[in-house]
């Protein structure tokens, strides 16, 4: 499969679990400098990784979750706990992902992920 036919799968991908809004803005937020970026996140992560067939969203959206916090990445962590919600995962669902992460990762980064899940969920109305 060539490259743009990569991008458009993951553009189309990335629009189902973050919504169109959504995309756009991270897609446009660094101009003409970030776009050679956008189209490796959209082809290579999106267009292939993400549409793999060995793993459904969900469990995706909780790894990333989970390596996100391992890693202490919260602009990343808000993102794609949008997505997880979006790809069906539950609020303890999530709350067990950081529980690991705060094992295997440490109390700090748990914390972290802790506090940015909450306040994600209070900005989509979601009461835990």
């Amino acid at each position: 499969m060539d490259t743009q036919e990569l991008y458009r799968r993951g553009v189309a991908v990335r629009k189902q679990i973050f919504g169109a809004d959504a995309v756009e803005q991270r897609m446009g937020a660094l101009g003409e400098f970030g776009a050679p970026l956008q189209h490796m996140i959209n082809a290579y992560a999106y267009g292939d990784i993400w549409s793999r067939p060995g793993l459904e969203r969900k469990i995706r959206s909780l790894v990333v979750l989970g390596m996100n916090a391992a890693i202490n990445r919260a602009a990343e962590f808000k993102v794609h706990l949008n997505g997880a919600l979006n790809n069906g995962c539950m609020p303890d669902e999530i709350r067990e992902v950081c529980l690991l992460a705060a094992l295997y990762a440490g109390i700090p980064a748990a914390n972290d992920a802790h506090r940015l899940a909450l306040e994600v969920f209070k900005e989509r109305g979601i009461d835990v």
